[in-house]
């Protein structure tokens, strides 16, 4: 039988393996690199394409392209050598991220990025450009279902005299009442509706009635107002 290797061996081992760097595959790297950035910009388009917030921030989309080639590269440096692996993890695990993620579906996109640059720096080309293909059309085929019918918040300020117009408007309309303010000159109403077109004309109705001092319709994902 031959010797049983115990971890201080395997570890000496790694660190002789070191000479392999001498040896690296620079197809590789561009084969790694090349499909990551490829990877990342077809995340970078579903984003885009699929974003439906106000204020679109085109820095945080690059960051995906970026996040995939470094992965990848990390990947397939800490892969040669189990002494970079235990020092990589360890740097990496010094790392704090203090930026507020506000849309639960930007975590999805990071773990897609992360995802996709693992399998590209472990030269697994299939699973990455299949499982990317096949997540990007999830994600295209649930945003346009989703812009089928929208929710919205109908924020209506207006006195006493528009009372009774502004009740019969809203009764032709499938709503929820979030909120109502009472104050000695006016009353705000803040309503939930749906909408499944770009059809907004009673809005500009519901201005005209005597008694109203401004309407605002506001795009709602039902966690926070866009």
């Amino acid at each position: 039988m031959g010797d049983i290797l115990n971890f201080q061996d395997i570890i000496k081992k790694s660190i002789v393996n070191l000479e392999a760097f001498r040896t690296v595959s620079y197809i590789d790297v561009v084969y790694g690199l090349g499909a990551s950035f490829l990877i990342g910009m077809f995340i970078y388009w579903i984003y885009r394409k699929t974003y439906r917030g106000v204020v679109y921030s085109y820095n945080y989309n690059v960051s995906f392209v970026l996040m995939t080639m470094i992965t990848a590269l990390i990947i397939m440096t800490i892969s040669t050598n189990i002494v970079l692996s235990l020092g990589m993890v360890g740097a990496l695990s010094i790392v704090r991220f203090r930026s507020a993620v506000k849309d639960p579906l930007d975590i999805v996109y990071m773990f897609w990025a992360v995802s996709a640059g693992i399998a590209s720096g472990a030269k697994l080309y299939p699973i990455a450009i299949l499982g990317s293909a096949l997540i990007g059309l999830t994600l295209v085929f649930l945003s346009r279902k989703k812009l089928k019918e929208q929710p919205f918040l109908l924020i209506i300020r207006h006195d006493e005299r528009a009372q009774q117009g502004v009740k019969e408007k809203l009764r032709r309309m499938d709503y929820r009442l979030k909120s109502k303010t009472v104050r000695n000159e006016f009353t705000e109403l803040t309503v939930e509706i749906r909408l499944r077109d770009d059809n907004t004309a009673f809005v500009n109705e519901l201005n005209d009635l005597e008694g109203v001092q401004d309407v605002a319709l506001v795009n709602y994902t039902g966690d926070y107002a866009q």
